[in-house]
């Protein structure tokens, strides 16, 4: 028996009798079917787990959360948006979530100042503030502040437009503030840690204002000291806080999302454990028995055996998977798959919803599900990061009142509309409606994306140099039309005129005299798809 197992190792086959006499310990993560291997059943859970190379794992983030290490939930943040199309998604929805639409008033305190000199003024500022993009540096700013927790700038000096200079945020602090603007620190330890090369790093420190020259020069005079007792080296450099930023939300710099992070690694654990199970349920396993004598010795030698099992394998060799095993077992087929899918689904979408009610935000905005439920959470979304946009308009608007030259006589205000990528529609059309009683007639404009200088711009253009206004007429109606248009249109006669009287009464024909009363629809007018309840929709589907 024994020398027929040496014989049977030698060729490649690995038998352990019923006393596992075997040289060493047995392998079970690895076996061979045909020729593939079949991984452990010890599931390594989490691509994310496996793809990280920073030990990004919920001890991990749970820890960083507790001690309020700000650098390190900033790593995180940063390579979740970088991982995860869900992290991201969301940090995308809240940055852009609102339009940034603005727009520009003089403020007139003097009436004796000419007007030909507010507008020259009024169009240099509008050429300043349209070169600045407003739009575009708000919504990277904002993004800035979701992933890391905050923005730290300084406003590069230019006559062309407003220039901001990002500073590297974990170099940066904030402990006070001067009026209602915060004033930003910087630790000039960036330099010499950041850049090794002393060439290098003074032709880096020329590209930072003159104002980070100064600061590293008494830093490295030691001028600099730290006032922290667990910080011993200092290098902390106060800004003019009139060039400093910084934006922020709830008054901390921790990344708004990170404590939705364990939940999209319990997500991604679970997905994973999904696809194995989803992988078992293709898996069959068709197991060949090779008898044995009554003393328990094959009856086929070790050639045959072999032929057995590669004509099986090269038999089912295209079958999706089906893999071989040869063994002294009975021959059997044998489903590997899970018989209770409906639970599992279940579970894993109990797991996304999870994900979603730690962000705080609706799972309907990516995967929609209703239309109630969803406009609520739209408004609280629009709600959490609206202090956000105020302090963009806090910021601009202090540069706009920089702009002008005559502060005593008149100055310029710049202003923010709540405008979001799910409401600007309907501001819009309020904002028309406000023009009926004497309101803005930019804002509707303003509201639909327009910039004020080109509304301003392509009405002068249409109106004074094209004469659009004289070749497009609008059409006739009662109600932009005076009397005597009315008669010129249907005739001096008494009829037409008592006819114009009844809106209700229409004339047909000239010929045949007859009048046909207008139909009206009783009740109130029907609601858009989106402002219909999820039962009406059912009904008036079911009615179709």
């Amino acid at each position: 028996m024994r020398d027929r197992q040496e014989e049977i190792r030698s060729k490649g086959f690995s038998i352990v009798d019923r006393r596992q006499a075997y040289e060493g310990p047995i392998d079970y993560g690895r076996m061979k079917i045909g020729t593939k291997q079949l991984d452990d059943a010890v599931l390594d859970l989490g691509a994310i787990k496996k793809a990280n190379r920073n030990n990004v794992n919920k001890e991990t983030v749970l820890a960083a959360l507790y001690k309020n290490d700000i650098p390190k939930l900033r790593e995180i943040s940063d390579y979740f948006y970088k991982t995860s199309g869900i992290y991201s998604r969301v940090c995308n929805y809240f940055a852009y979530l609102y339009r940034y639409d603005w727009y520009v008033i003089p403020e007139i305190h003097d009436e004796s100042v000419k007007e030909e000199k507010i507008l020259k003024e009024y169009d240099k500022v509008l050429t300043y503030l349209d070169n600045s993009h407003i739009k575009k540096v708000c919504g990277d700013i904002a993004l800035e502040v979701i992933k890391h927790g905050a923005y730290y700038g300084y406003i590069v000096p230019s006559t062309d437009g407003i220039i901001l200079q990002q500073l590297p945020i974990n170099y940066c602090r904030s402990r006070f503030f001067v009026g209602t603007t915060p004033a930003v620190e910087f630790n000039m330890k960036f330099f010499d840690e950041n850049f090794k090369d002393v060439n290098y790093r003074m032709r880096v420190l020329k590209m930072f204002p003159a104002e980070f020259a100064k600061g590293y020069l008494m830093y490295k005079q030691g001028k600099l000291p730290s006032d922290d007792p667990m910080d011993r080296q200092g290098g902390w450099y106060l800004l003019d806080p009139a060039n400093s930023i910084k934006f922020n939300l709830y008054g901390n710099d921790i990344p708004l999302f990170t404590n939705a992070i364990p939940a999209i690694l319990d997500l991604d654990a679970a997905q994973e454990l999904d696809r194995k199970k989803q992988m078992q349920q293709l898996l069959k396993i068709v197991i060949q028995k090779l008898p044995l004598d009554k003393n328990g010795d094959l009856i086929f030698d070790v050639d045959e055996a072999r032929d057995i099992h590669n004509n099986a394998v090269e038999m089912l060799k295209r079958a999706i998977g089906v893999d071989v095993l040869t063994t002294f077992a009975d021959i059997d087929v044998e489903d590997m798959s899970d018989k209770n899918t409906t639970t599992t689904q279940d579970d894993l979408s109990k797991m996304e919803r999870t994900v979603f009610n730690n962000f705080g935000i609706s799972q309907n905005l990516f995967n929609t599900d209703g239309n109630l439920s969803l406009e609520k959470s739209i408004l609280s979304d629009e709600a959490s990061i609206r202090n956000l946009l105020f302090q963009f308009h806090m910021f601009f608007d202090r540069l706009t009142q920089t702009q002008g030259t005559n502060k005593r006589k008149y100055n310029f205000r710049l202003y923010m509309l709540e405008t979001t990528q799910y409401n600007y529609k309907e501001l819009a059309k309020m904002y028309k409606e406000q023009v009926q009683i004497g309101y803005s007639k930019m804002l509707p404009q303003i509201a639909m994306g327009h910039s004020q200088s080109s509304i301003i711009h392509a009405a002068h253009f249409e109106n004074n140099v094209l004469h659009l206004s004289e070749l497009m007429l609008p059409p006739m109606q009662s109600s932009t039309m005076n009397a005597d248009g009315l008669q010129q249109l249907t005739g001096k006669g008494n009829k037409e005129q008592s006819d114009t009287k009844n809106p209700q009464v229409k004339s047909e024909g000239t010929t045949s005299g007859k009048v046909k009363t207008e139909e009206k629809s009783a009740g109130r007018p029907e609601k858009s798809d989106d402002q219909k309840s999820e039962k009406t929709i059912q009904n008036k589907e079911s009615m179709s």
